[in-house]
């Protein structure tokens, strides 16, 4: 699968990989001063943003669209920075081709399963009814008992079309089917890679754990870890100097 693609800059290729329920707009801000050094190419993962839709939704078959669409785009070897889901998806890419990644920065997200914090998220998204007319400010008002948090509410409604037909522009019922395997976290037996990584976490967030490292050592050795202050788990988004300030001194170790 082609995925759409947002690119800027010259230079190495840098690759942007959202979260879930993201697009690559979400990293607009980094990817401008990213683009300063780097080809900065920010994907929307399957089922996002402008990307096709497909009911299959495993980290392997989506580490291979963004194989396939950087490659159609001449642009591997590249350095991956993942968040959340998109982190996911670059160590996994990472683990199962590590010839075409040169570095690998995994934005507060660890190579383990976990709880399930979305469901309601996505029930919530279903059940709004995509009457003809829907205006923003009604679908966010219908939003507000499931998703008391305006900024998450706002965040989740930039995925919704509004007017005279309004729909979803993401695979929300794909998504919505496949959050167990989002969830969850798979790599291959013995798979390991080898190169520069770098984990960022947010100090608000507890996405990363010490408890983790166990399990980020054996398939990341190398692995270094920072902690981005004044931030939670939308580290990029909610301090994203102190995000581009890390991955840059990161990238030119």
């Amino acid at each position: 699968m082609i995925l759409r693609a947002v690119e800027a800059g010259e230079g190495p290729s840098l690759i942007l990989l959202h979260g879930l329920f993201g697009s690559a707009q979400n990293f607009a801000t980094v990817q401008r001063k990213f683009a300063k050094r780097f080809r900065c190419i920010a994907l929307d993962l399957r089922n996002h943003g402008g990307s096709p839709h497909d009911a299959a939704m495993s980290y392997g078959g989506m580490a291979v669209d963004v194989l396939d669409t950087l490659a159609d785009r001449t642009a591997l070897p590249a350095m991956l920075v993942g968040h959340s889901m998109g982190g996911k998806v670059a160590m996994r890419l990472a683990l199962d081709r590590p010839d075409a990644t040169r570095r690998l920065i995994v934005a507060d997200i660890a190579p383990v399963p976990y709880r399930p914090a979305f469901r309601d998220l996505a029930a919530a998204m279903q059940a709004l009814p995509l009457t003809p007319g829907l205006t923003r400010a009604s679908a966010d008002a219908h939003l507000a008992a499931a998703v008391p948090d305006p900024g998450l509410r706002a965040f989740l409604l930039q995925n919704l079309r509004v007017g005279a037909q309004p729909s979803w522009r993401i695979g929300l019922a794909e998504i919505a089917s496949a959050l167990p395997v989002i969830e969850g976290w798979d790599a291959p037996d013995g798979a390991m890679y080898p190169g520069p990584t770098l984990f960022v976490a947010g100090a608000r967030s507890d996405y990363i754990r010490p408890d983790h490292r166990p399990a980020i050592r054996a398939l990341f050795p190398t692995a270094r870890f920072v902690t981005v202050k004044d931030a939670g788990h939308w580290v990029h988004a909610e301090n994203p100097a102190g995000f581009v300030g890390v991955v840059e001194a990161f990238l030119s170790a």
